[in-house]
């Protein structure tokens, strides 16, 4: 099978290309590298490396030349910056999205499209539906709201499979602590062996549904090969446990590196939810989704990576 994956040099998508390339399938990458990097990529062979911007619908069309499944993780990720940034945000999450759709039907392509729990917003019950109404908080959120509709209009209106994923708070090894916009997992991790103070927003009592990377990518191959039933909708990606507090990694994280970390708390930020919790029970029905990694055993994988590699960057691990 030849794949196309966007946003190949990102944490994601560099995760799913590893595995795509271990089960012998062909790999096009596409990334703009704006902010993933090669070195995610560097020690992987037979991949073809587009560097393009997703808004090049030319290039785009090019890259999906011939190929079975799009996987559509490139985007302009983060909350905060989507909130600093609408504009750029709107313009490569949603015409990005647009142009993979475009392609995919010259290609006669499925699509796998990486959403977002922030679709929901906040709700007033839990665990999160995907029958709940959307209400998202940022743009971010909203333009990941809007992929989904061209998705699923894509389905209803051409016969492109279209699968969407929301993904819950995915971590992991090879996570970028650096990034104005890293996640928490790799922050804290590195603050611990760096012995420098970790930065919690609010008071850290927001939980949310973590999913290690190796989940994630289970995922999508599964949405890849998705039944007709699961063509056009929405499913959660979620770790399938109760949400652990930030204050909680933290705790978990402090205790596997043997440290007691003094954090400093600001204020929370600007359209962040205060909890998320994935019902993964579509996904499991229709797509065999079982995540496998609990959040104990992920976090101990995190550590165990960042000491191997120590504080600089390093390619992503290979794929389990």
């Amino acid at each position: 099978m030849r794949a196309l994956v966007t946003g190949a040099a990102g944490f994601i998508g560099s995760h799913l290309c590893r595995r795509l390339v271990a089960e012998g399938h062909e790999v096009v990458a596409l990334d703009d590298l704006s902010d993933g990097t090669l070195e995610n990529l560097g020690d992987l062979a037979g991949i073809r490396f587009v560097e393009a911007d997703l808004r090049d619908e030319r290039a785009v069309l090019g890259a999906s030349d011939g190929c079975a499944v799009v996987f559509h993780q490139g985007a302009m990720r983060s909350v905060p910056r989507s909130i600093e940034q609408p504009e750029p945000t709107t313009d490569v999450n949603v015409r990005g999205t647009l142009n993979v759709l475009l392609a995919a039907r010259e290609a006669m392509a499925t699509v796998v499209f990486a959403s977002s729990s922030s679709v929901y917003g906040d709700q007033a019950s839990f665990p999160l539906r995907e029958d709940m109404a959307p209400l998202p908080r940022s743009p971010y959120a909203a333009s990941k709201l809007a992929g989904e509709g061209f998705c699923r209009a894509w389905w209803l209106s051409f016969g492109v499979p279209t699968v969407s994923l929301r993904y819950f708070n995915v971590y992991g090894p090879g996570q970028d602590p650096a990034n104005e916009y890293a996640a928490l997992v790799p922050r804290f991790t590195m603050a611990c062996l760096t012995g420098s103070a970790p930065v919690v927003h609010g008071d850290g009592e927001q939980s949310r549904d973590f999913t290690y990377i190796d989940d994630v990518v289970e995922a999508n191959l599964l949405a890849a090969a998705a039944p007709e039933e699961a063509r056009g909708q929405a499913l959660n990606v979620g770790g399938g446990r109760e949400p652990t507090t930030v204050n909680r990694i933290l705790e978990i994280v402090a205790g596997l590196t043997g440290t007691t970390p003094e954090p400093v708390h600001t204020s929370p930020r600007e359209g962040d939810v205060r909890r998320t919790e994935a019902d993964v029970s579509l996904a499991r029905r229709l797509l065999g989704y079982e995540p496998r990694v609990d959040i104990d055993e992920g976090l101990g994988r995190v550590v165990d990576w960042f000491r191997s590699v120590g504080p600089g960057h390093a390619p992503v691990p290979a794929a389990r």
